[in-house]
């Protein structure tokens, strides 16, 4: 494999020169710049990228941090799609993607040692509690270039999310519309801004139809499907006619629990769900949800992360983009039936 050292000597000219060329400075004869384009042809050389990166302080890595562990990363619908659009923006760019889970407070200190340590030029962070109290607020006082999916409402860092209100809002007043009227909800941690816009959402929507909100129908999970199947269990109790869960993931297993009491969806109880995961479609019957571009929330978060690396004074580089969301009608609701 050549060297810098063997392209210099093919050239005629110092490693110096031949390092000005290719990170493109000036100073360079244009002849001379010429000659050392021709060998670096010739020699088929590849500039290393930690030696670039230290020549020109860029390392052209992005970091990702998931507070997830290794297991739920891959159990939980959500990640995949949203680090594969990630992914995707990153390669057509030139950039490379670290991926870091985290899962305790030891695990947030070895991952700010490694933003210190220069392996990464900015990040891109999935909001959670378990990580926005301490490390996020941390490195946004010192400067970090770092762009959040999701919204944390204790920092101004560039955001890119979905309009969760207005989501969680279409689809409760989905179900008011076909009839349903005492309703239940699963919500995701209550201490998180994505649970709380989508219960604001839905009492957005009960209030629009003049019913009061009835405490003993919310009940709060952890967005896993068996959080979701506990959380079922106990609003069984109360005997909704139809239930809005904040997650696929959860409704799927909500779905699990209404069968396991011998109950049928949507005969017995109508379900909407939130994301359009994959999954969404196959489970019987299907889910009807809220369809969020998970895919297009990474690639947006990147282009974002991106835009403030490139452009640091361009004050429409630090903004917080919201996409829309769609509902996506399927059995479980009871809509198609009752058409």
């Amino acid at each position: 494999m050549a060297t810098l050292k063997d392209v210099a000597e093919a050239a005629g000219v110092s490693r110096a020169t031949v390092s000005r060329v290719i990170n493109g400075q000036a100073g360079v004869n244009p002849e001379t710049r010429t000659r050392v384009l021709r060998a670096i042809d010739q020699l088929n050389y590849r500039p290393h990228p930690v030696a670039r990166g230290l020549a020109t302080k860029r390392t052209r890595i992005i970091g990702v941090f998931v507070p997830t562990t290794v297991t739920r990363l891959f159990l939980d619908h959500f990640f995949p799609p949203l680090l594969q659009g990630v992914v995707q923006a990153a390669a057509g760019r030139g950039y490379n993607v670290m991926l870091s889970l985290f899962s305790d407070e030891g695990d947030r200190d070895s991952y700010a040692h490694s933003v210190h340590n220069g392996y990464m030029d900015g990040a891109i962070a999935v909001v959670s509690a378990l990580m926005s109290n301490v490390l996020l607020p941390r490195l946004q006082a010192e400067g970090f270039p770092l762009v959040t999916v999701g919204r944390w409402p204790a920092m101004d860092a560039p955001s890119v999310d979905v309009d969760n209100r207005a989501g969680a809002r279409t689809a409760t007043e989905h179900l008011l519309r076909i009839g349903h009227r005492r309703l239940g909800t699963i919500t995701g941690p209550r201490d998180l801004p994505m649970p709380q816009d989508r219960h604001q959402g839905f009492e957005d929507a009960l209030r629009s139809y003049g019913i009061p909100v009835d405490r003993r129908l919310v009940v709060e999970a952890d967005l896993t499907e068996l959080g979701g199947m506990v959380a079922m269990q106990r609003l069984l109790e109360e005997k909704p006619e139809a239930v809005f869960v904040q997650s696929d993931t959860m409704a799927i297993g909500a779905l699990k629990a209404i069968r396991a009491a011998g109950l049928r969806v949507p005969q017995d109880i109508a379900l909407v769900g939130f994301d359009d995961i994959p999954l969404a479609s196959l489970v019987e019957p299907p889910l009807t949800t809220i369809r969020q571009p998970i895919q297009l929330l990474g690639h947006m978060a990147v282009e974002l992360l991106l835009d403030v690396l490139e452009n640091p004074g361009n004050k429409n580089a630090h903004r917080q983009l919201q996409l829309p969301t769609e509902l996506v009608v399927r059995a479980s609701c009871g809509a198609l039936r009752t058409r």
